[in-house]
């Protein structure tokens, strides 16, 4: 949702699916063949413990941590320095709709990507670039700048670096441990992300009230770490690659082809765009902390990282316990909860209400960050992965990014206080709305019922699941 990039949603699963529906026969000849190999990989783990035992798994948390902690403490600043220059919610939306056009316009080709090449080096490439960005806006900060327009630029870039790095890095975790391991993989993932979500944005207030330029410094070095992190990893299955010969147009069609016929993956994603599109009060936050609650630079950063403080407490506890039952329903749930907490800290004006507003809000988003982490890549054969994860990356960047320069708008003309409140209220609407519109989803009880492996009414000749609907 709208707590930090959504980098901690991650995909799952193997199976394959192509142009024909037919030409993954290499890929499951592979896959049978490495079979023994992976039987002690697929086995679920007993522990958090031995799950890091596993070769690749703490390079990758160790990369997630690096990600979330530069794209988060990045995001801070980048918001407060844009305020600071113009002192305009508008702008603020701007910011996110900067960050959000690449990700749509490049659809075509980033799924792709993903999918015919080494999802590692891509997603390493994809971060080596954001941190030189990150560099770039450094240099321009030492400048003391009068106006935002430099920075908006840097910011497509940025979201240009990410709109690649996102769907490759997202397709990794079912490559380097088994499926079985999955769900326990999801919420220490997600729980070593928003640890970087609390320390990020805390940081972020300090280090710019140094200077600045600083916070990007930082950023930048830590996005380098998390690129060379990924290089380390070693995979336990071999990526299903897309055929070469067909066109990436064509490829970015079968990725919404995919998502359109299948209600549950449509409702999953669009759930998540529309109630975050509507509820993405975060991007408000320069503005909430400087006229609503009256702080300064340090307290800004403790309320950026206070979302992250909600959800790590709930990731831990789904790593030791993760949801199994009645999912389709809790995911529900909490979307709905994130939405009052939305409407609580547009109405307040106390620092305190706003922390505790926000870290409950983001704890709910927790949940259902678990939920449809381990549910829309379960349903998402291994070959399709790129183009679903690159469909599912624009989703979010409609909700986080798009949702932003929604936000900025209703603040400009609304106020901040209001602007805030009528997005919870229309989060609300959109929950109840989508509970009759995709019963398929709601009904979803074990994570089970929606693996392409697992599900016998899953037919490679249509690619489509028994009660998903079809083109025609």
């Amino acid at each position: 949702m709208v707590v930090g990039d959504h980098g901690s949603r991650w995909s799952i699963n193997s199976g394959r699916y192509g142009a024909s529906g037919m030409d993954g026969v290499e890929e499951r000849l592979t896959a049978q063949a490495a079979a023994p190999a992976l039987a002690d990989h697929d086995a679920a783990p007993g522990g958090i413990r031995s799950l890091l035992a596993m070769r690749s798994v703490r390079p990758f948390l160790t990369a997630s941590l690096a990600f979330s902690t530069g794209t988060m403490l990045q995001a801070a600043a980048l918001g407060k320095h844009v305020y600071d220059i113009t002192d305009s919610k508008l702008a603020l939306g701007l910011v996110g709709l900067a960050e959000f056009l690449p990700a749509l316009l490049l659809l075509p080709i980033t799924g792709p990507t993903a999918d015919r090449f080494d999802r590692r080096r891509v997603g390493a490439i994809a971060a080596w670039s954001e941190g030189f960005i990150a560099v770039a806006m450094a240099l321009y900060a030492f400048s003391d700048p009068t106006s935002p327009i430099p920075l908006f630029g840097l910011a497509v870039l940025y979201g240009t670096a990410r709109a690649f790095g996102s769907p490759a890095i997202r397709s990794l975790p079912p490559l380097i441990v088994g499926r079985r391991v999955l769900p326990r993989l999801v919420p220490l993932t997600s729980g070593t992300m928003m640890a970087g979500f609390i320390t990020g944005p805390a940081l972020s207030g300090f280090l710019y009230d140094v200077d600045p330029a600083v916070p990007y410094l930082v950023a930048a070095a830590f996005f380098a770490t998390g690129g060379t992190c990924l290089l380390a990893l070693r995979t336990v299955r071999a990526q299903a690659r897309a055929a070469t010969g067909t066109r990436a147009w064509r490829m970015a069609v079968e990725g919404l082809r995919f998502v359109r016929r299948d209600p549950i993956l449509l409702g999953a994603v669009s759930l998540d765009m529309f109630a975050v599109l509507f509820g993405g009060a975060v991007a408000l936050l320069p503005a909430i902390a400087d006229e609503q609650l009256g702080v300064g630079n340090v307290a800004y950063g403790w309320l950026r990282a206070a979302p992250g403080i909600g959800a790590t407490l709930v990731t831990i506890v789904l790593a030791l316990r993760p949801a199994r039952r009645r999912v389709g329903v809790l995911m529900f749930v909490t979307v709905s909860v994130f939405g009052l907490g939305t409407i609580a800290l547009g109405l307040t004006n106390n620092f305190a209400v706003a922390f505790v507003a926000l870290a409950v809000l983001s704890g709910a988003d927790a949940i259902s960050v678990f939920i449809r982490g381990v549910m829309i890549p379960l349903a998402t054969p291994d070959a399709m992965r790129g183009r679903v994860m690159a469909v599912d990356s624009v989703f979010i960047g409609a909700s986080n990014e798009l949702g932003a320069f929604e936000s900025g708008i209703a603040g400009q003309f609304l106020g901040v206080g209001p602007a805030v409140v009528l997005g919870g209220a229309l989060t609300l609407m959109v929950v109840a709305a989508w509970a009759v519109l995709f019963p398929e989803l709601r009904t979803v009880d074990r994570f089970e019922e929606v693996d392409v492996e697992r599900d016998d009414t899953w037919t490679a000749d249509s690619g489509v699941r028994q009660g998903a609907t079809t083109d025609g």
